[in-house]
């Protein structure tokens, strides 16, 4: 379904995001987790790109055969770097004929290991070049090789807590705008845990004339060394001093039983995770993409405890 008919302002959507695995048996196993979270009938998922374009191939393998597969839409990631005009116009070729309907377009992360890559050969540098080409492509073949002739939809990252490579907040919204204007037609946020924080964004983005819909980026926090890596990935999330103690108090509280502790602390995670859905929901959120981690059990937890089947539920 094509982003213009999936935001329907009354009924906010429910997504997963999964990222490709490293081989065959891990393809495998994560496709089992996506099979058991369809029942949920979530609006779409997503399928990242990894660091650097690094997962291209696996990315293109998992979004084809969720497609294939299932009856869930599917949005893949696509990033600038270490891409071609050329690369990207054939990864873009590939999608319209497969079906996709939309692509989310994001300027990408380096690779953290291995030697710094030459950047020159780069076709786009920020996301705002690359939303444009993706619409270019959309004018010259919509109707054509593409599903719906509206061409692609296409979504954009939002950042509640600032963008980690721009310190300017005034700036950071001028830069969101551009990705709008020169077509964007969704936002998904990075991950948060204080939900003052998207509301504060949301705000800023209407002062700003952004009118298109904003989704929550929502993780559940499932471990403490997994907290840790996600405040390393999100480029320096924000935990509130309240969850920290409730994770502290999960850990200290079993007496040096790491499976109990570990166990308590994934309650605390997913019990947080559930209850900045029901707020986001309460205050009229566009819709809501839970960072899944490849994994299903606490996805269909927060659907459990939020008293909801499935995604459609809340329409």
């Amino acid at each position: 379904m094509h982003a213009a008919d999936l935001f329907n302002p009354e009924h906010p959507t429910v997504s997963f995001e999964f990222f490709p695995p490293k081989d065959a048996k891990g393809s495998e196993a994560l496709f089992h987790h996506v099979e058991e979270l369809v029942p949920l009938k979530p609006s779409y998922v997503s399928v990242t790109y990894g660091a650097g374009g690094g997962t291209r191939q696996l990315t293109q393998e998992l979004v084809f055969r969720i497609k294939r597969e299932t009856t869930v839409d599917v949005v893949p990631h696509l990033t600038c770097i270490y891409h071609t005009e050329a690369e990207i116009y054939d990864i873009l070729e590939q999608y319209a004929t497969n079906g996709i309907e939309n692509i989310l377009c994001l300027a990408g992360d380096p690779p953290t290991q291995g030697p710094k890559l030459d950047r020159s050969r780069d076709a786009f540098r920020h996301a705002v070049d690359l939303v444009k080409f993706v619409k270019d492509f959309s004018d010259r073949h919509g109707g054509r090789e593409i599903k719906d002739k509206r061409g692609f939809g296409v979504g954009v990252a939002g950042f509640p807590e600032g963008h980690p490579d721009c310190p300017n907040r005034l700036l950071e919204i001028d830069y969101l705008k551009a990705k709008v204007d020169a077509g964007a037609d969704f936002i998904i946020t990075q991950l948060f845990f204080e939900n003052r924080d998207f509301y504060d964004f949301r705000e800023r983005c209407e002062l700003a004339g952004i009118k298109i819909p904003i989704i929550a980026g929502v993780m559940p926090i499932t471990s403490a060394a997994g907290m840790r890596r996600m405040a390393e990935l999100a480029g320096g999330a924000r935990f509130p001093a309240p969850l920290l103690r409730a994770i502290d108090r999960a850990v200290r509280g079993h007496g040096g039983d790491e499976a109990a502790a570990r166990e308590g602390v994934k309650r605390v995670g997913v019990h947080w995770a559930t209850e900045q859905c029901r707020d986001l929901l309460d205050h009229d959120v566009r819709g809501i993409h839970l960072y899944t981690l490849n994994r299903s059990t606490a996805t269909r937890e927060i659907y459990a405890t939020l008293g909801i089947r499935d995604s459609v539920a809340l329409r």
